[in-house]
C-alpha cells in the first residue's frame, strides 16, 4: 500500500483518486477551491463531472494542502495551465522519497515548454509523465485502460508503474519524454477538428485523412524537437489520437463538434463549461512550428478558423488545396533534393 497524493480535483484527479482507493491505496485528494471541495464530500462524488462515481468517505478530500504533504506519490492532475502553479505549491510538501507524477497533457502557453521541464523548474525530482488513451469517466468505472509512463528516471517511472498497476489499469515504461508528451498534448488539437468535420458532416474518408496526416504533423513536430518516431505509433500517438477523436467524452471533440455544426468557436468553447485543451496548446504549437521550421497546415488552419474568424468551409478548401506531394515526407524531400 503507497500513501498517494493527487493535487486537483477535475475529472482525471477524482477518477485516480477512486481507483486508487480501490486497489488499497491510501488517498488524499486536494482541491484549490474550497466550494468544490466541500461539495464532494457532501455529496460522496463529483456530481458536474463524474455523476454516479463514488468517492469513497475513507478518500481525504481537502482544501488544505498541508493535509497531502509527505506522500509516497504525488501525482498532479490540473489543466496545462495550471501546472507550473500546483508544482510550485507543491513544494514544501514534498517528502525526500516523493515520486511525482503528472497526468496533464499539453504545453506551458507562452513559452512552449514540455510539462515535464516546467514541472523539474520547480522541484526537484525526475518527473513521471502518464499518458495515453484515457478518458477519466472509463478509469473511474474500471475500464480496462493502458498508458504509458515516462521519466528521465527509469527508476522513477517503474515505481509509478508497479505502484499503479491493476486489474484494470496496464501501465507501460516509456523513455520518450518528448514524443510521450507532444503526443498527448498535440492530438487535442486533431480532436478538436475531427469534432468539426463530424459537425460539418465530411463524412469517414474525410474524418480519417484529418486523422492520418494530423498524426504526421504531430510526427514532424515532434521529431524536430527530439522524439522517437516510433512512439508515435504507439499509445500516446496514434492510441490517443483515435480516443480524443472519436468519442463524445473527449471535450475537445465535442467543441469541434459545435463549431462544425455552425456554433462560434468561443460560444462552443463556454458551452462545454470545462478546459478545452486543444483550443489552448494550439496557439502554441503554430509557434513551436514555425519556430523549428515546420509544415503543419492543419494547425495553422485551426488557428485561423478559433482566433482569426477564418470560415471552417474555406479552413477544408484550402487544405484540400495545397500544391500535390508524395505521402512519405522522406520521399517527398529526397526527390527535392535531386531537383
Amino acid at each position: 500500500m503507497a500513501k498517494i497524493s493527487i493535487l486537483g480535483t477535475g475529472g482525471f484527479g477524482v477518477s485516480l483518486a477512486a481507483t486508487c482507493y480501490k486497489y488499497g491505496h491510501k488517498v488524499t485528494l486536494w482541491g484549490l477551491f474550497p466550494e468544490e471541495v466541500a461539495a464532494i464530500v457532501r455529496d460522496g462524488e463529483h456530481k458536474k463531472l463524474l455523476p454516479g462515481v463514488p468517492v469513497n468517505p475513507g478518500i481525504r478530500v481537502t482544501a488544505n494542502l498541508e493535509e497531502a504533504a509527505g506522500a509516497d506519490l504525488l501525482i498532479l492532475a490540473v489543466p496545462s495551465f495550471a501546472i507550473r502553479e500546483t508544482a510550485a505549491r507543491a513544494k514544501p510538501i514534498l517528502g525526500p522519497e516523493t515520486v511525482v507524477a503528472s497526468v496533464a497533457k499539453g504545453l506551458e502557453p507562452g513559452t512552449g515548454k514540455l510539462l515535464s521541464d516546467v514541472i523539474e523548474e520547480e522541484l526537484p525530482v525526475k518527473v513521471v509523465i502518464l499518458s495515453g488513451p484515457s478518458h477519466a469517466e472509463e478509469i473511474a468505472r474500471g475500464v480496462p485502460t493502458t498508458i504509458d509512463a515516462a521519466s528521465r528516471s527509469r527508476q522513477n517511472a517503474e515505481y509509478v508503474q508497479d505502484t499503479l498497476s491493476n486489474e484494470r489499469l496496464r501501465i507501460y515504461v516509456c523513455d520518450d519524454l518528448v514524443g510521450v508528451q507532444l503526443g498527448g498534448a498535440l492530438k487535442n488539437i486533431i480532436a478538436v477538428c475531427a469534432g468539426m468535420c463530424d459537425g460539418m458532416g465530411l463524412g469517414d474518408n474525410a474524418k480519417a485523412a484529418l486523422m492520418t496526416r494530423g498524426l504526421a504533423e504531430i510526427a514532424r513536430l515532434g521529431i524536430a524537437m527530439g522524439a522517437d518516431p516510433a512512439t508515435f505509433a504507439g499509445l500516446t500517438g496514434i492510441g490517443d489520437l483515435i480516443v480524443t477523436c472519436t468519442s463524445l467524452h473527449s471535450r475537445n471533440y465535442r467543441t469541434g463538434l459545435m463549431i462544425g455544426q455552425g456554433i462560434p468557436p468561443e460560444e462552443a468553447i463556454k458551452r462545454v463549461g470545462m478546459t478545452v485543451e486543444g483550443c489552448i496548446v494550439a496557439k502554441t504549437a503554430r509557434q513551436l512550428a514555425r519556430d523549428k521550421g515546420v509544415e503543419m497546415p492543419i494547425v495553422e488552419e485551426l488557428n485561423q478558423v478559433l482566433y482569426e474568424g477564418k470560415d471552417i468551409h474555406s479552413a477544408v478548401g484550402d487544405l484540400m488545396g495545397r500544391p500535390s506531394r508524395h505521402e512519405n515526407e522522406q520521399v517527398w524531400l529526397r526527390e527535392q533534393a535531386k531537383d
